[in-house]
């Protein structure tokens, strides 16, 4: 009896041994640290805490990647469902943006675009109070003599969110929304394409969004694509950080009132459709910086596409 009870003690603490030391290994060989960014040639070795992700991609598994960005125009009808409903007050259902802006509201963090490029800049969030200058309907000091459609309302009704500075946060002001949402229909995304030895397939992942709203362009340079992507770029997000509440969020139904389903899923199944802007290069320019007849531009978006989906087939075929 004894024997069999120190037997029982040995295989427990080996077991707790091979735990701790696998637990170990994912910490430090993670792929994604916790805020579902890419580790490529780094040493950030921050721990995993992710509990929405199933799937662990070991950074030693991960053979090829590739960075790339995307634009979602919800003025194709297969996005619409990301823009409706366009009314804050409805009781089922938000809207993306409005989604977004709830968790901004709740504490989530969001981070400039970079100087350089339309890459995220997760140095350092943005701070609060500088938070409802972004979530600006209208400019009070623009003017707006040549539209005669045009009303000027108050600097603080035009703001969509505001902010408390004695009790430090943040409220929505739904006086603004409508004038705001009319003008955001555009998504930057910043999603890395890796093939996992593991797995033995091509992976997608979102890493970053940026919301575009289409008032905050002052280039009037047609020819000039990239700085107005990037004046019209509110913020990026970190993905995995919106993750939470989109899982809580139905998107509004499309003809099936009995098919419901989460943003989450909706951007698992990948449901959307989108376009290449740009992807990781040695030159670190976008499509637009080299390429300016649309006609190239659309040649250019194809082979980069084309070269995500050969890549898989071309691996194998060797």
């Amino acid at each position: 009896m004894k024997k069999a009870c120190f037997v029982v003690c040995l295989l427990a603490i080996c077991s707790l041994t091979f735990a701790q030391r696998d637990y170990a290994l994912h910490e430090v060989n993670s792929f994604f640290n916790e805020h579902g960014i890419a580790r490529i040639q780094t040493e950030d070795y921050s721990p995993d805490r992710d509990t929405i992700v199933t799937t662990f991609h070991r950074m030693d598994d991960i053979l090829w990647a590739r960075v790339v960005y995307r634009i979602i125009d919800m003025r194709y009808k297969q996005n619409y469902q990301l823009y409706f409903p366009t009314r804050s007050d409805d009781p089922t259902y938000h809207s993306l943006f409005q989604v977004i802006t709830n968790a901004v509201i709740d504490g989530m963090p969001i981070f400039q675009v970079a100087a350089d490029m339309l890459k995220p800049d997760f140095s350092e969030p943005l701070d609060k109070a500088l938070i409802p200058g972004i979530f600006m309907a209208d400019d009070p000091e623009a003017d707006y003599s040549d539209d005669p459609t045009h009303y000027d309302i108050s600097a603080s009704d035009a703001m969509l969110v505001h902010y408390d500075s004695i009790s430090d946060e943040l409220s929505f002001h739904a006086y603004a929304y409508d004038d705001f949402v009319r003008n955001q229909l555009k998504y930057i995304i910043q999603e890395i394409v890796f093939f996992s030895r593991n797995t033995s397939r091509l992976h997608t992942k979102i890493m970053a969004i940026a919301p575009m709203h289409a008032d905050h362009i002052s280039t009037r340079d047609s020819s000039d694509v990239l700085s107005s992507i990037r004046e019209s770029m509110l913020f990026w997000i970190r993905f995995d950080d919106l993750r939470p509440y989109m899982l809580m969020q139905y998107i509004i139904p499309s003809q099936n009132e009995n098919k419901r389903v989460t943003y989450e899923e909706y951007f698992q199944k990948r449901l959307y459709t989108s376009y290449v802007v740009g992807d990781g290069n040695m030159y670190n320019r976008m499509i637009s910086e080299y390429e300016y007849r649309e006609d190239e531009v659309k040649k250019e978006q194809k082979r980069i596409e084309t070269e995500l989906l050969n890549f898989e087939q071309d691996l194998w075929e060797y």
